[in-house]
């Protein structure tokens, strides 16, 4: 079951920032058919009830991505999974011809465990990943949950399946490895 959140954001030409976003109200909420018809209604139900509080945390996410990417929220995209005690994340930004990269912030991090916490009403109908998309002026926050998720597949794979998706055969651009960095093996 995927859940669909819609929300506008400022105009673009406005520079976005954590702290010129705005909270505004929902526009649009959708459901996809569920298998369990009594999850997706407690789903529907506890999305009704978690409005209120998930709406300024799904905009501050916006704000925050806006901040790492340099200002213009337009072609924003965030690949998250969560689960109890970790986050992994990834901020993309659409430059064309080409995808870039972002390291995550501590505090975009804790606004997606903070958007997650919001969820703690029923942790088997908590939602996995997030994927979070701006569109010109309005953001759209996309929800998975664990039993649509291929147990055989990791967070890696699933985020690169993500963004093949998303972007087709766009390279994306990652920052260089520092040099100090060495690999694991297990040899």
């Amino acid at each position: 079951m995927t859940m669909a959140v819609a929300v506008s954001l400022p105009a673009p030409t406005v520079r976005a920032t954590p702290a010129t976003l705005p909270t505004q109200a929902l526009v649009s909420t959708s459901m996809a058919t569920s298998n369990a018809n009594g999850q997706k209604r407690a789903r529907q139900e506890a999305a009704q009830d978690k409005f209120d509080e998930i709406g300024p945390i799904l905009n501050a996410i916006g704000g925050e991505g806006a901040a790492i990417v340099g200002g213009d929220p337009d072609g924003l995209y965030i690949y998250a999974e969560l689960d109890d005690g970790a986050v992994v994340a990834g901020v993309f930004k659409d430059e064309g011809e080409t995808v870039r990269y972002f390291e995550p912030t501590p505090e975009l991090v804790g606004l997606l465990h903070d958007a997650w916490e919001a969820e703690n009403w029923d942790e088997a109908l908590r939602w996995v990943v997030m994927e979070y998309e701006v569109d010109g002026s309005q953001f759209d926050a996309q929800f998975r949950y664990a039993e649509e998720l291929d147990p055989n597949e990791d967070s890696r794979d699933r985020r690169r399946a993500a963004l093949e998706e998303r972007y087709g055969g766009k390279p994306v651009i990652y920052p260089p490895v520092p040099e100090h960095f060495q690999e694991v093996t297990s040899e």
